[in-house]
C-alpha cells in the first residue's frame, strides 16, 4: 500500500459516505477531473487501500430471515484446534452461512463471529454445529438488541 495524499484522503471521505458517487461528482468534489478522480480510485483499489465497496441497507442481508436475531458469539478454540482449523471449518461446505463476519481476537476467546439466525432454536444449533464441526470447545453468545442506526 503506498502513501495517501491529500487528494486520496479527500476521495476516501467521499466515497465512504457514497461509493457510489460518480466520477464527475467525485472529481469536482475533490478538485480533480472525472478522468483523472477514476484513475486515482483504479490505483487505491490496485494498492490494496480499497478493498472493497458495498452497501448498507435497512434490512437482513439476502438470505436472512425476516425478524430473525443477529448475534456475536465469542468462540474459544479447544487445545487441538488451530486457527488454520477453525477458518477451514467455517469455508467448508456446507459451511456455516449464518456467519457474516468472523474475526480472530485478542482476549479470553480467540474469535468474534457475528451472524443472524432465525430463531433461538437455529442460534442453539449453530453454536452445536460450531463445537462439533469447527473446534469450538467454549462459547459466549450476545444478541443485538437493536442498531441505532434504525433509531
Amino acid at each position: 500500500m503506498r502513501a495517501v495524499d491529500v487528494i486520496d484522503d479527500a476521495i476516501l471521505r467521499e466515497l465512504t459516505a457514497d461509493a457510489r458517487l460518480p466520477f464527475r461528482e467525485l472529481g469536482a468534489r475533490v478538485g480533480l477531473s472525472a478522468n483523472a478522480a477514476a484513475a486515482r480510485v483504479r490505483r487505491l483499489v490496485d494498492d490494496g487501500t480499497i478493498r472493497g465497496f458495498t452497501i448498507v441497507t435497512g434490512r437482513s442481508p439476502a438470505g436472512a430471515p425476516p425478524g430473525g436475531l443477529e448475534v456475536f458469539v465469542e468462540v474459544r478454540l479447544a487445545p487441538e484446534t488451530t486457527n488454520e482449523d477453525f477458518q477451514a471449518a467455517l469455508r467448508r461446505p456446507p459451511g456455516f452461512p449464518q456467519v457474516l463476519d468472523a474475526v480472530h481476537v485478542t482476549g479470553s476467546y480467540d474469535y468474534l463471529l457475528h451472524a443472524l439466525v432465525a430463531d433461538p432454536a437455529s442460534l442453539d444449533l449453530l453454536v452445536r454445529r460450531l463445537k462439533r464441526e469447527a473446534g469450538a470447545a467454549q462459547t459466549f453468545t450476545r444478541l443485538a438488541l437493536r442498531d441505532p442506526e434504525a433509531g
